[in-house]
Parts: structure tokens; sequence; C-alpha cells
């Protein structure tokens, strides 16, 4: 039996769709959550309600997450291929950078010091997956900064990400400044020198590479600047000056296997016998003029630098392959002077970043 409803078919006028929107809301001010959520979203969004249920606002200081809780939870890092956005490439590194916490090194000179640390971690990126969780890096490494850190440690943490992460490539990148306490050249007084250091530990097709990097900074007399000053002073009796400059010199070295420890101070002693002029602390008259005397036994241009550096490295047994980054901020001129030298395969390369030498301006 067929049953029709009269005036079903009708298209409905202004009047009776309003009292039909009023009846909805009474049924919506009585049905409840329940009630609601057996509505379809159509008659949900013409009383204003969404798809979801009343929240509540108030945070839930007692809730716990459990094992079986979190098993809900989304991740969208570690989805299918197919949410992959852009080309389905792989991505040589992928993680996170200036991640701080204090780590304790060991040091030649001075014991154990604890240091604030800036951590940069990466791993390599399969074409098919997604993404990483960056949060397992930041445990990863947690769980052996309460240790006295070298590199056996990073190593540790190095392992325990790449495993977590299923990649093949990982690095670990650790900055820091480190005090040395330094005298004066004269007056016996003494002070702190900073140096900026960074600890690096890359593996690369199985193959791990310990780097340590160093910014040195140094005073740079212009030879050819000496030159001429001296010679207005000889044939005119004419008081000049030779100009010199804060410098820079970046100096990255691999850390030769089976070779005694390379200390950070070591390094420091390295650049200070190949380029004496080191910035001064503390100084008195004594120093200054002192600091003029050896400015003036040490002249160098950019180019002097870079090989000066060089021959020191290439005498140390525990450096391997290495790099010199060089820049005299010139005085003279309105912009710097630069050189860069290479040694073995690992720091060599045809393009450079743009900014390198703009990170060696140190403000002081």
């Amino acid at each position: 039996m067929t049953i029709q409803t009269p005036g079903l078919e009708q298209e409905p006028d202004r009047d009776e769709a309003e009292r039909a929107l009023k009846v909805l809301r009474r049924f919506a001010e009585t049905a409840g959550a329940a009630g609601l959520a057996q509505l379809g979203p159509e008659a949900r969004a013409l009383i204003g309600r969404n798809s979801y249920p009343e929240l509540s606002r108030d945070y839930p200081h007692g809730f716990e997450a459990d094992g079986a809780y979190r098993a809900t939870l989304p991740d969208l890092q570690n989805g299918p291929a197919s949410l992959i956005r852009g080309a389905r490439r792989p991505i040589q590194h992928v993680g996170i950078s200036n991640f701080r916490l204090p780590i304790r090194y060991h040091t030649r000179d001075n014991g154990d010091l604890t240091l604030e640390t800036s951590v940069t971690g990466t791993v390599s990126l399969d074409a098919e997956k997604k993404g990483i969780n960056m949060s397992r890096i930041m445990r990863s490494f947690y769980g052996h900064a309460e240790r006295t850190f070298s590199f056996e440690v990073i190593e540790g943490a190095l392992d325990d990400y790449k495993a977590d992460l299923e990649s093949f490539d990982a690095r670990i990148q650790m900055r820091f400044s480190f005090p040395v306490r330094v005298k004066s050249l004269r007056s016996g007084l003494e002070g702190y020198q900073y140096y900026d250091i960074a600890l690096e530990l890359v593996e690369r097709a199985g193959q791990r590479k310990k780097i340590m990097h160093l910014d040195y900074v140094y005073s740079s007399t212009c030879p050819c600047s000496l030159e001429l000053s001296e010679h207005a002073r000889m044939e005119r009796g004419q008081l000049a000056t030779p100009h010199s400059q804060r410098s820079v010199a970046r100096i990255s070295v691999v850390m030769a296997e089976d070779q005694p420890c390379l200390w950070f101070e070591d390094l420091i002693d390295l650049c200070r016998a190949a380029v004496p002029t080191e910035t001064q602390v503390m100084v008195k008259r004594e120093d200054e003029q002192a600091f003029a005397e050896l400015n003036a036994a040490n002249p160098i241009f950019v180019e002097d630098a870079a090989r000066l550096f060089c021959d020191r490295l290439q005498g140390d047994p525990r450096i391997g392959d290495f790099r010199v980054v060089a820049s005299h901020q010139e005085s003279l001129h309105s912009h710097d002077a630069v050189s860069l030298l290479t040694e073995g395969e690992t720091f060599a390369a045809e393009s450079l970043d743009p900014r390198l030498f703009a990170t060696l301006h140190h403000p002081g």
C-alpha cells in the first residue's frame, strides 16, 4: 500500500521554514548532547551547533595519559607516504637547531666545566617517509646529558636517535663559549678570553667523523701599510701609522682516529703559535705598547694568515682534513679581506654559503 502525504512535494514557503526552525531549536534546548549528536550536520548547522559536543573549558588537572590513550593520539609526521606534500625526494638532513641545555666538558687545564650549549641534531629522511618526531632527538640527547661529555657520549646520543628515527645519516653539533684564563703581555694581569667552539659528529654512508670548530680572534697589521708608514717617516720625517684591524679565523679540523686527545686548549695554542697577535683581555699601558710591538713584528695579509694556520695544522698528527676561513675586517677599506683554504675532501666545496664570511664578524 502506498501512502501519500498531501502537499509534501510542494515548495515550502517562508512561514513554514521559520516554524520548522523554531521546532528544531526547541528540540535542541531539551535534547542534550546525546540527542544533538543524533542529528545530522546540516541540522546542527541550522541551530548554530557544530559537530562537536559541548566542550569543557576547565583544565583537567587530574587527567593522566596512559598507554591506551596515547595509542589513540594522531601522529601525522609518521603518517603514510600519501600525506607527503611536494616532491617525493629524500631529505639529507632534518631536525632541530639551537636546543639549549647545560653540558659538562673535560678540559686540559681546568678540570670539568659546565657550559650552556646550543645543540643542533639532524638525521636523513627517506623519500617515502612523511617526517620525523623532533622531540625524539631532544629525548635522546637528554638521556646522555647527565654524563661528563665527550665525543663518545655524543656518539651514544647519535646512536639512540638514529635508531629511534630509523635514519641512515645523522649529525650532532654542539656550540658553546669556552673560557680560558690568559695573562697580559707585560703587566702580569689575567683575564678570561672566551672562544666560540663547536663539536660536530657526522655519520654519512656508515662513516663517522669527529670535527672541532674554533673561532680565533686576532689583530692583523697590513704589511703594505707598515712599509708605507715607515717610508713616510724615513723619507719625509712624517709621522704615520699602519692600519690594523680585528680579524677572525674559523678553524675546522677533523680529529684523526687512533691519536691522542686534541684538547680545546691545544687547538687554541696552535692558533696562537701560528698568529700570535691574539686580541687582549687585560691591558695596561705597558701591555698596549707590547701589543703594538707584537703587531709590528707579525704583519700579515689575509693570505698569510691562511697559510700560517695551515702550516701548523699540517704539522699536528692528531688533525686530518681541515679548513681555514679568515676575515680581516678592514679599517682602511669599507669591505673585508677574506681567504679560504682547505685540506682533504671533508671541507671541499664548489659553492659557499653566501653569509659564510659575515658569520665571522665578532662584535666583542
